[in-house]
């Protein structure tokens, strides 16, 4: 899909509460760590771990993965192409694999 804008501004949105946007580097080793940093500081069993999952879900790591990496992020459109720093590209978390995913992306410019 294609905006026609040259300046401005684009924000994707995970549009889930147990997903993520978040912008890093795409290497193998990156992604391992990351996985392995947020079930250690959210780890998914015992699920009696958080009251969430007394309401019948099982996913309540899932919440505070998701508040750790964020929900949406926001680019610089210059020049008609997404403005990254290098090695920057946009990523989508997914901490409870069992959720329709949808992204939403605005894009405001001229």
């Amino acid at each position: 899909m294609k905006s026609g804008i040259r300046e401005g501004m684009c924000l994707v949105n995970a549009m889930h509460i147990t997903a993520s946007v978040f912008i890093n580097d795409d290497e193998p080793g990156l992604h391992h760590d990351y996985k392995r940093w947020l079930e250690e500081l959210a780890p998914h069993q015992p699920l009696s771990r958080y009251r969430h999952n007394l309401t019948g879900e099982d996913n309540g790591d899932a919440h505070h993965k998701r508040q750790v990496m964020g929900r949406e992020v926001v680019v610089a459109v210059t020049e008609g192409k997404l403005h990254f720093g290098t090695w920057e590209q946009i990523f989508y978390g997914e901490f409870d694999g069992n959720r329709r995913k949808r992204v939403l992306i605005k894009i405001i410019g001229e």
